[in-house]
């Protein structure tokens, strides 16, 4: 009998270490990447405007943080001026909670110039969605550790394509298992969030933000990953060969009412 209750004192316990272990298991976050596409200077001041005195507040006071939005540094000169904005989520259902925000009542009646802007005087070109879900191996945001203000920073938005699904999920598979997280942790790239697109328009593909405190600690920090031993033995593996068919890198930089 004594055993009996011995036994089953220590499969009690081994349930409960069970349960905690997973209640206490990190969830991944989502994300979602607004892009506002402008042809015009005077586009981009009305949507950072209303960014900054309707949107962003509305979605602090619904308890959405680290709400981080960003311009395009080559904005001034180039044709297609972005806005960035990046979106922090506890799960995929927020995507449609924030797209419910622009049917409230109250949010439609205030007369700010973007949402009550003419049908031929829009106030941007398109808005482009990106939804993501973080990597398994860093599975929630890290809010970037830098000194610098936030006028001389450079955020790095990197997108890799894979030719074919199996291609692109050796990559994702690179980062994680294969450790390219852990060299861009190693050298201090202050990454923000690695995540694989789960709805856009370069699909298959990742995303992943890493920030600096200027441009040149930004290419001292890639010198040396180019010069890392653990990437040059990983990125000659045969099973990681040929994973990015293509990517785009888009510089940027945080607005002074970004939460970071």
């Amino acid at each position: 009998m004594k055993k009996i209750i011995s036994y089953l004192s220590v499969s009690v316990l081994l349930c409960f270490s069970f349960i905690n272990a997973f209640a206490y298991k990190p969830t991944q976050q989502w994300y979602e990447l607004k892009i506002y596409h402008c042809n015009k200077n005077e586009q981009l001041t009305v949507v950072h405007q209303f960014l900054k005195e309707s949107f962003l507040p509305l979605l602090h006071n619904k308890g959405y943080k680290n709400i981080g939005v960003f311009t395009a540094i080559d904005a001034d000169t180039a044709v297609d001026k972005k806005i960035v904005v990046f979106i922090p989520l506890k799960n995929i259902e927020e995507v449609a909670a924030i797209d419910k925000i622009f049917y409230e009542t109250s949010f439609i009646n205030q007369q700010s110039n973007y949402l009550t802007a003419a049908y031929n005087q829009a106030v941007y070109q398109r808005i482009e969605t990106v939804v993501l879900k973080a990597f398994r191996f860093m599975q929630t945001m890290q809010l970037p550790n830098l000194t610098s203000p936030k006028a001389e920073r450079v955020y790095e938005l990197r997108s890799y394509e894979g030719a074919t699904e199996k291609l692109y999920n050796k990559k994702v598979e690179m980062f994680n298992e294969g450790g390219e997280i852990n060299i861009f942790s190693h050298l201090n790239f202050n990454a923000v969030f690695y995540a694989e697109v789960i709805a856009g328009s370069h699909m298959p593909n990742l995303m992943y933000m890493t920030t600096h405190n200027n441009k040149a600690e930004r290419d001292e920090h890639w010198k040396n990953f180019g010069a890392d031993t653990t990437w040059k033995r990983i990125s000659n593996l045969p099973e990681y060969k040929n994973t990015v068919s293509h990517s785009d890198i888009l510089f940027l930089r945080p607005t002074e009412y970004s939460d970071f």
